[in-house]
C-alpha cells in the first residue's frame, strides 16, 4: 500500500487539509510541490483516516489545479489522495456529478478494454473515477485516476446518488456568486424575484446537491442527481472563487452550511456560513419553502460564477444529466 501509515495522522487529518492553501500550478509536467503534508504527496500516495468522521454522508472534491481528491465525511474531511485527470484534448469537465454506476471490475467501453479498477461513473459519456497509472500530471482521457488502494477505500464508502465535485482554478469575482441564503425575503430592500419550477416527484429521494450560478442568476437543486428544481435568484456582492458547502443541521428554520475547504482558498476562522452571508442571495418566497421542505443534513452547496448554459458566455459548469438516453 503506497498511502501514508496512518499513524502519521490519528491526530487529525483534518487539520492536516485545513493547512493546505495553496495550489501548484497545472501543465504537462508534474505539478510543483510546496511546503505541507497535502502538497508534498508524491503520485501514488494518499492519507486516509475514516475514524475521524465514522457516520454521515459522503462528499468527494476533485481539484485539476493540484491533482488531488478530497473526501469529506459528514462536512469532515477524512482522506485525500493524489490523481490525474485528463491530459490536453481529452480534459475532465468541471462541475457538480453523483455518482451514477459503481462496477469493480469495469473495463473501458471507449478502449479497448482497458482495466478500470473500482470504477464509479460520474458520466455516460465516458467520465469516471477508477484506479489507474499516476504519473504526477494530467495523463487520463478524461477519467479521474486514483492509486488503487485508495480506489478501493473509497469505492467501500460511496454509493450511488454522491455528489462528487471537480474544480478548475480558482476565478476573480465577475458577478456576484454567493451562499445560498434560504432565509426569508427582504421586500423592503429588494425586488423578489418571482419565477421557479418544481418538480420534486422526478427524484423522490436521495441526495441532494443545490448549484447556485452567480453568472446565470439562478439556483439549480438535484436530488439523486435529477433536477427536481430552479428558480431565478437575486444576490448581493460578490465572493472570490467557486465555494463549496455541507449541510450539517436545519434546527427551527435555522440553517447551519460549513465548508468544504477548497484548494488555494484561505480558511475562515468561522467555518460555519454567517447570517450576513445566508442573507446575500433572494429567491421566490414559495421556492424557498419547498426547498427547506426537503433539506437533510448532508446535502451539498456549490457556488460558482460560471453559467450552467451550454449557450452562455464564459466558462461552462457541468451539471449532471442521470439519462443515459
Amino acid at each position: 500500500m503506497r498511502g501514508l501509515k496512518q499513524r502519521h495522522f490519528t491526530l487529525g487529518l483534518a487539520a492536516l487539509l485545513m493547512a493546505s492553501t495553496a495550489a501548484s500550478a497545472l501543465a504537462q509536467k508534474p505539478p510543483v510541490s510546496i511546503d505541507g503534508p497535502i502538497e508534498q504527496l508524491k503520485p501514488g500516495e494518499y492519507f486516509w483516516a475514516p475514524d475521524i468522521a465514522p457516520e454521515g454522508p459522503v462528499t468527494l472534491i476533485v481539484s485539476l489545479k493540484t491533482q488531488r481528491a478530497y473526501v469529506y465525511r459528514n462536512g469532515v474531511p477524512i482522506g485525500v489522495s493524489t490523481a490525474s485527470t485528463g491530459r490536453p484534448g481529452y480534459d475532465t469537465p468541471t462541475g457538480i456529478f453523483t455518482i451514477l454506476q459503481k462496477d469493480k471490475d469495469h473495463k473501458s467501453n471507449l478502449y479497448d478494454d482497458a482495466p478500470m479498477p473500482f470504477m464509479q461513473r460520474l458520466t455516460w459519456g465516458g467520465i469516471a473515477l477508477h484506479a489507474g497509472n499516476l504519473p504526477g500530471y494530467p495523463a487520463s482521457h478524461g477519467c479521474i485516476r486514483l492509486p488503487l488502494e485508495f480506489a478501493k477505500l473509497l469505492y467501500g464508502v460511496t454509493k450511488l446518488g454522491l455528489t462528487v465535485v471537480i474544480t478548475g482554478d480558482p476565478s476573480v469575482p465577475e458577478i456576484s456568486p454567493a451562499p445560498v441564503a434560504l432565509e426569508p425575503p427582504l421586500a423592503d430592500e429588494h425586488k423578489e424575484p418571482t419565477g421557479y419550477r418544481w418538480h420534486p416527484e422526478k427524484s423522490a429521494s436521495g441526495p441532494m446537491s443545490i448549484v447556485v450560478s452567480g453568472r446565470d442568476n439562478r439556483i439549480i437543486v438535484l436530488r439523486n442527481g435529477v433536477e427536481i428544481g430552479s428558480a431565478k435568484i437575486v444576490i448581493d456582492g460578490a465572493v472570490d472563487a467557486t465555494e463549496a458547502f455541507t449541510l450539517k443541521e436545519v434546527v427551527d428554520g435555522d440553517i447551519h452550511w460549513f465548508r468544504l475547504p477548497l484548494p488555494g482558498q484561505k480558511l475562515s476562522e468561522a467555518p460555519e456560513m454567517s447570517a450576513s452571508d445566508r442573507a446575500r442571495l433572494h429567491m421566490p418566497e414559495a421556492f424557498r419553502q419547498k426547498l427547506l421542505a426537503i433539506l437533510e443534513p448532508g446535502a451539498t452547496l456549490l457556488v460558482t460564477r460560471d453559467t450552467l448554459r451550454s449557450s452562455g458566455t464564459g466558462q461552462t459548469l457541468t451539471v449532471i444529466v442521470t439519462d443515459p438516453e
